[in-house]
């Protein structure tokens, strides 16, 4: 393949506000808003020509409803899934699953639920 399966991704909110400053404080990043008449759209930082897919929080009250347990799981690459875990409460989540060692092959992965209450998973080598 010559690119990855994954081009894109949204994150649907309720509150954009919310979780602007929750998804700041967990990965250290800071997010643009842009209001799109009935759609908001909080952009996550990317780099272009690098690994992983980019995306955006999402708020339209027609089209995105937040989940704890339906649809996809999304995987947010970090150097250590325990820093991101160690930040998620203070930020307004909840942690389902702290660090835990898939295999050695893969890595670990810790899940939570956002401040907006979808299910979020985290990855990392180490």
């Amino acid at each position: 393949m010559e690119y990855n399966m994954v081009g894109w991704f949204e994150l649907p909110v309720e509150d954009m506000d919310r979780a602007k400053k929750f998804y700041e404080a967990v990965f250290d990043v800071q997010i643009h808003v842009q209001d799109f008449n009935e759609l908001l759209m909080g952009w996550f930082p990317f780099a272009d020509g690098k690994p992983g897919a980019m995306g955006s929080l999402v708020k339209h009250p027609d089209f995105y409803y937040p989940s704890n347990t339906q649809g996809p799981l999304l995987y947010f690459s970090c150097e250590d899934v325990a820093v991101q875990i160690g930040r998620i409460e203070k930020a307004g989540g909840k942690i389902l699953q702290t660090k835990k060692l898939i295999s050695e092959d893969v890595g670990y992965m810790g899940l939570f639920l956002d401040s907006e209450g979808n299910r979020i998973a985290l990855h990392s080598r180490q």
